[in-house]
Parts: structure tokens; sequence; C-alpha cells
């Protein structure tokens, strides 16, 4: 008898009324099979991407970005459509419950609309598929490695080992520069100003030869050396090579300094550097002079 008075009392706790939306009370009841049931959606969602996972394997798609993008989109919308029938399911009338929230929707929008612009923004992106994790970017005159496309910002890695938390509304609103969207070639470009004494026709040929003996260039592309300006204390030139990996590219750029340096001194073509020369007057020269002597 005492355990079905126990039992009894546990039942009616579960019917406690919790609060009500949209003209339906919620009770601990309801609650337990709303969690119950988005637990099961989120069981379901990783089996499906698992799923997913291995059919990509199985047909030969590598792409870690393209595979990371529509595995998180499908479990957005599993989420999404498991937690309106469990909405459902414990008896709350999904119009009731917008009609419900259209009023306080109106009084958060204007607050609410950075962060929606963001969401929307994010959809966008992973939809589009032009940007991925893995993606190498230029954002702001940074270059950055995507790491995670978010629904409300994307983080993004910097070659100073730091991550930034970029709004996705700043991504597609700007015109952001990817560097492995079709390909991940990359041309790098270093400028170098020598002496108007230099012999120009020597200064191609060192500069030719040096580029074309690069190792980590991409040999299918010829290097290209341009006499790019006559600046006011150098001639300018310009050498620039393929490279195939953009995270590599501050790295690459320091090597093909180095080896221009070595190339030029071995040559023994100088470098020019900003010059001045000051000239006196003659009255100013005089005063110099007896200052010289008298000293």
């Amino acid at each position: 008898m005492e355990f079905l008075k126990r039992l009894g009392l546990e039942f009616e706790a579960l019917d406690i009324k919790l609060f009500e939306i949209g003209g339906t009370s919620v009770t601990v009841a309801t609650l337990s099979v709303l969690l119950v049931i988005l637990v099961a959606t989120w069981i379901v969602s990783g089996l499906v991407q698992r799923g997913m996972e291995r059919a990509f394997k199985l047909r030969g798609v590598k792409d870690e970005g393209t595979v990371g993008v529509t595995k998180r989109l499908t479990h957005y919308v599993i989420m999404i459509v498991g937690f309106g029938v469990g909405l459902q399911t414990v008896g709350i009338n999904l119009s009731a419950l917008f009609a419900a929230g259209a009023v306080f929707a109106i009084g958060v929008g204007f607050a609410m609309q950075n962060l929606a612009k963001n969401f929307v923004a994010g959809v966008i992106l992973l939809l589009e598929g032009s940007i991925k994790p893995g993606s190498i970017l230029t954002v702001e005159d940074r270059l950055v490695k995507v790491k995670k496309l978010g629904m409300r910002s994307t983080i993004a890695r910097t070659l100073d080992e730091e991550d930034l938390i970029v709004p996705n509304a700043n991504i597609v609103e700007a015109t952001v520069k990817n560097h492995t969207l079709g390909d991940s070639l990359l041309r790098l470009r270093c400028p170098v100003g020598v002496v108007y004494s230099a012999d120009m026709r020597q200064v191609r040929e060192v500069l030719e030869e040096m580029a074309a003996a690069i190792p980590w260039r991409v040999q299918a592309y010829e290097p290209v050396v341009l006499l790019t300006d006559f600046g006011s204390s150098s001639v300018d030139w310009e050498v620039s090579v393929w490279i195939d990996d953009p995270w590599m590219m501050r790295r690459r750029r320091s090597q093909l300094n180095e080896a221009i340096w070595e190339a030029l001194k071995e040559a023994r073509i100088t470098i020019a550097f900003p010059q001045l020369d000051v000239h006196f007057d003659p009255p100013v020269m005089d005063l110099v002079e007896r200052h010289r002597r008298a000293s």
C-alpha cells in the first residue's frame, strides 16, 4: 500500500504545471518528454553525420571543408525538425507559439538586428560553400585560416597563433580574398631597388637566374622579373614567383628576400637606399671654415 501511495505521489508530481505557452500548460511530464525527444534527435543527428562521413569517404570526397559544412548544416536541420516535432508531441501549437512570440519579437527586434544579420550571413556561408573550414583568407589585411564556421561568427586563426572571432556579416558584406577557393596558388612579389650606376642587364640576369633556382616555387609557372619604376634614389625591380601554400606566404617572402640579397651581393650589385645631399651657400661655408680654423 505504501508503495502504491508513493507511486501515486510521483505521478502527481509529473502533472505539476510549470508554465503555459500558447494556451497549453507545460508540466514536468511534458517537459521531460520534450527533453527525451531532443536527446533522441541529437543522437539521430550524430548517427546521420557519421553515415554521411562514411558515404563521402566511399565516394572519394576528401575535402574536409565540404564534409564539415555539410555535416553541420545537416545537424542544424535535424535539430530544428526534432524541436518542432517535440513541441507538437507535447501538445504545444506552433502557430499559437509564433503568434504569442510576435509581440515580443517586435520589442527586441531592433536590439537583435546584428544577431539576426550575422545568423542569416552564417546560413548563406554554409549554403554557398565559398568559405569552408581550412580556407585561407585575407580579412582586414590579415592572413587567416578558417577553423570553424558558426551560425553567428567564424573562428579564424592568424599567423601569430591568435584566434579571431569574425562576425559572419563582415565576411558576407566585405570583399574577402579567398586564397584557396579555386586552387591554392599564390603569386609572391618582392620589390628591390638598385643604384642607378648598376648594369641593368646584369641586374635582370642575376634576378632571373636566382628566381629560377628557387626549389620551393611552383615549377609549372616561370618567375617574372620586372623593372617597375625609376625612383628618387633607386631603379626599382620586382621579382615574383608562384607558391602553392598561401599559409607559408610570409616565410617564403623572407626566403625570397634573402635569396635576392645574396644574389645581388655575390654579383657586387649595390642595393640602393635613400640618400640626401646637403649644399651650403658660400657665406655659410665661409663661416663653417672660419669656425673650423679657429678650433
